[in-house]
């Protein structure tokens, strides 16, 4: 007996664009973490060229024009000579129909659970993200410290200084700077401020020369602030006691696994104060002191290139 024919829907045949669809959303999702500005464009072109394809192969047969169907053709069957029964004669052909609800309970159940969870969603959700997120968009705390009056740095010598970031918050916050008092230039004081934070990992780097802690001086800048200055000499610039990173005085990197030269402070002269801003990156020096050429970058975590192809392998960082 011969299988039976029906008039069932056929099913797509195989196809690689839901695969090429998948990986061009993998890599949008890879790049937003390794290179939103190069690999996540990336991948979301691939991602709209195989959903392209793949709605379009999926409605291939519905763009089609349909294959013409012959009418089917009957004899009508014979009614003989009654007549037709008038539309106002006799019963009605069909009940009334009864009122309809105007909300019915399933659209109503429909309708609160949807709504129940995006509650519970953004409940859950939004706490989160806020708390995750808020800190890395949000004003990241004082970007200023007063190192007292200039004659705390006698011209052409260094000084290493403690200081707090933010006091109220204590030690969490200490921070060293190396500084260097290079003269003037153009009528305005100079200075090297360079940071103690190794560009390999984040170690404290320390100067390869005497440090004189006898000549420790404690300076009051006001508002119960301290910071501690100290003589120091780092002939053969500073290096770096966990794996080895050595620098040159103007921070760049002579040897061992940093990436980059130390990073460094911006700072400003007020009411004859010497002022520290913010901390910038820096890929090189070129020359020394007050003449010395600055390579320099937005604030970037140690180990990161922020020159060269390599950059491309790192994300973009929060607003600091």
């Amino acid at each position: 007996m011969e299988p039976e024919h029906r008039d069932e829907p056929h099913t797509p045949a195989p196809t690689l664009y839901p695969i090429g669809f998948a990986a061009g959303i993998a890599c949008v999702l890879v790049g937003l973490i390794v290179s939103p500005r190069v690999i996540a464009p990336i991948g979301g072109a691939i991602a709209i060229v195989f959903a392209f394809l793949w709605v379009r192969d999926a409605t291939r047969e519905y763009r089609g024009a349909p294959a013409p169907v012959e009418p089917e053709t009957r004899r009508e069957a014979g009614l003989g000579d009654a007549p037709p029964i008038p539309a106002h004669h006799g019963e009605a052909a069909m009940p009334e129909p009864a009122p309809g609800e105007a909300f019915p309970r399933s659209r109503f159940l429909e309708a609160s659970t949807l709504g129940f969870g995006a509650i519970i969603g953004g409940l859950v959700t939004v706490p989160v993200a806020v708390m995750a997120l808020g800190p890395a968009f949000g004003k990241q705390g004082k970007h200023f410290v007063d190192l007292g009056p200039l004659t705390n740095f006698p011209e052409g010598e260094w000084r290493l200084a403690t200081f707090f970031l933010d006091p109220g918050l204590g030690e969490v916050t200490r921070r060293t700077a190396y500084i260097r008092n290079n003269g003037t230039l153009g009528g305005k004081p100079s200075f090297t401020i360079i940071s103690n934070r190794c560009a390999h990992l984040g170690c404290p780097v320390q100067p390869n020369g005497p440090v004189f802690d006898d000549q420790t001086k404690e300076v009051d800048t006001g508002g119960g602030e301290r910071i501690k200055l100290i003589k120091m000499l780092p002939a053969g610039g500073f290096g770096c006691p966990c794996h080895g990173g050595q620098y040159d005085p103007e921070g760049n990197r002579t040897a061992g696994p940093p990436v980059r030269a130390l990073d460094r402070y911006e700072y400003a002269i007020k009411n004859g104060h010497l002022i520290l801003l913010k901390t910038f990156s820096v890929s090189h020096v070129d020359g020394s002191g007050k003449t010395a050429t600055i390579h320099k970058y937005r604030l970037s975590g140690p180990g990161q290139h922020i020159d060269g192809w390599e950059q491309i392998f790192y994300p973009l960082q929060p607003p600091q």
